[in-house]
């Protein structure tokens, strides 16, 4: 998961270079917008991996009860904070919203909940 919140700040990175240039009414950085979609959907697959991997582990290689734990609680919240940053950001893509902003704040609360997420972690290690 380490390396899936990683990817994820540099998607977070490059949608933020996309939202300065705009911001300061000035042309994209040049193939800023691909790398951004390039990084943004592989991240989320990862993230919904990880997630996945990790409720298994607690319950069936660990024996914990699903949804006992802060950690699981803040790692749901990250979930659905980049489900709905993906979800809005396709939207984007197809030229169906205009809600860039909205896009904007949901990645970076999804960023905080995972970095969250990853410091309830640390109490669970054996």
């Amino acid at each position: 998961m380490v390396a899936s919140i990683l990817w994820a700040v540099l998607t977070l990175r490059s949608g933020l270079r996309l939202r300065s240039a705009r911001r300061l009414g000035a042309r994209r950085p040049k193939g800023e917008m691909r790398r951004h979609l390039g990084r943004a959907k592989p991240a989320l697959v990862m993230i919904v991996v990880g997630y996945s991997a990790g409720l298994a582990s607690a319950f069936w290689l660990r024996g914990w009860g699903v949804f006992t734990t802060a950690h699981c609680f803040v790692s749901t919240a990250a979930l659905l904070l980049f489900v709905a940053t993906g979800v809005l950001g396709r939207r984007l893509e197809k030229g169906r919203s205009r809600a860039v902003e909205a896009h904007a704040w949901l990645a970076l609360a999804g960023v905080g909940a995972a970095v969250a997420s990853f410091f309830t972690g640390f109490v669970l290690l054996p």
